[in-house]
């Protein structure tokens, strides 16, 4: 029997990497041996010490039973902490604080709470394809707003003052910003929070690679009144190497954790505890641990610094996270012809930039998932004639 698929999922198309996956799974069985330097999926694993109070949790007997909706008290107390020592934000872990079975359920959680049908929402472009997605799902209309290199790959607020914002519910930004690894400002954490305020539009910032070859970790939340008008999405999939794990957090004022709440508790019975107590022991490592991290992640970033000045692309040295944005040479019609090129003639894949958005088709962005051997023998394919 042939079932009509709900209308909801008209305009939505598979997600771009499980595409590509697929294709790359075909050229490998045809023995091309693909380097995949296109999903930003961590390849080095959590501190020792994470995995062994999962496994020691994981043991006990009485630890296998349903959970709180909102999360154990070890994690949001930790989640609270964690926000206070590195972003000078303070939380209160009762009721400012929501664990998520990873922070990209958070997504659609928001848009499920807060979209009817018909409202807008403002979306960066480029930005992370979910943010679509979720909003269509929800029965919202995306709106995008372009970003640019020529303004920092910042929101133009002249540009969007004039628009017509009265059907707009809520606003999707991220910085750093993915996928152009733009770091964010004072000046622009202030404009973004007086803009939800003036047009009374939630402002959802997805903060996960924060950390990532980053000294000063930022909160949108650090922003004096924020919480009136912010809730913010974090992840230890990237700062932890816990991509696997599922762990992420929503954070803002009471009354926009228990909307949330709401939708939430009817999606999901509660996050595995040894994982909850795993991933709290993961947010009380040091500096230390960052910077190990970081160290491994530099290392990887001047090598792919050197493909991309194979390729003849232009770049920032200054952008953070664990991509590369740069943008393709004047003589490439764009970044999936550029990407193809490299997928079949060397090999290897590279993310084009135009599935983040039209604002992104003069770009290609290299995820730093992998070895320095991996990044060595793909410069080595691609400068092959």
């Amino acid at each position: 029997m042939q079932m009509e698929k709900a209308k909801r999922l008209s305009g939505i198309g598979e997600y771009y990497f499980s595409q590509k996956l697929r294709e790359i799974s075909t050229l490998n069985q045809q023995g091309k041996n693909i380097i995949n330097l296109g999903i930003g999926s961590p390849d080095l694993p959590p501190h020792p010490s994470v995995i062994e109070v999962l496994q020691q949790e994981a043991a006990k007997p009485n630890v296998h039973a349903y959970q709180s909706y909102n999360g154990a008290p070890i994690l949001r107390n930790a989640i609270a902490k964690w926000y206070s020592d590195w972003y000078n934000v303070s939380l209160d872990p009762d009721t400012e604080v929501l664990p998520l079975i990873g922070s990209k359920e958070g997504i659609m959680h928001i848009c499920m709470t807060y979209l009817n049908e018909g409202d807008q929402a403002l979306i960066p472009n480029p930005g992370y394809p979910t943010y679509t997605s979720a909003v269509k799902l929800a029965g919202g209309v995306p709106v995008y707003f372009e970003l640019s290199d020529e303004n920092n790959w910042e929101p133009d607020f002249n540009a969007l003052e004039k628009m017509d914002l009265s059907r707009v519910k809520i606003m999707w930004v991220n910085y750093p910003q993915m996928p152009t690894g733009k770091l964010p400002s004072e000046h622009l954490f202030t404009q973004l929070v007086a803009f939800g305020k003036k047009h009374h539009i939630l402002i959802c910032h997805d903060n996960p690679y924060s950390f990532i070859l980053n000294e000063h970790p930022k909160s949108l939340l650090s922003i004096p009144d924020a919480k009136e008008v912010v809730i913010e999405l974090n992840s230890l999939s990237k700062s932890q190497n816990m991509a696997g794990w599922r762990v992420g957090m929503l954070c803002g004022a009471k009354d926009k954790i228990a909307d949330i709440l709401t939708f939430k508790s009817n999606m999901d019975s509660g996050m595995f505890l040894p994982i909850q107590i795993a991933a709290a022991k993961a947010l009380g490592l040091g500096k230390e641990w960052y910077d190990s991290v970081n160290a491994i992640y530099s290392a990887r970033r001047e090598k792919v610094f050197t493909l991309l000045d194979t390729l003849q692309c232009t770049y920032s040295k200054e952008q953070v996270g664990m991509f590369v944005w740069a943008k393709i040479p004047s003589n490439v019609k764009d970044g999936y012809e550029l990407s193809d090129r490299i997928l079949y003639n060397h090999h290897v894949f590279i993310t084009p930039g135009g599935i983040f958005g039209s604002a992104g088709n003069g770009y290609i962005r290299v995820s730093l998932c992998g070895s320095i051997e991996k990044f060595e023998e793909a410069i080595a394919r691609i400068k092959m004639v």
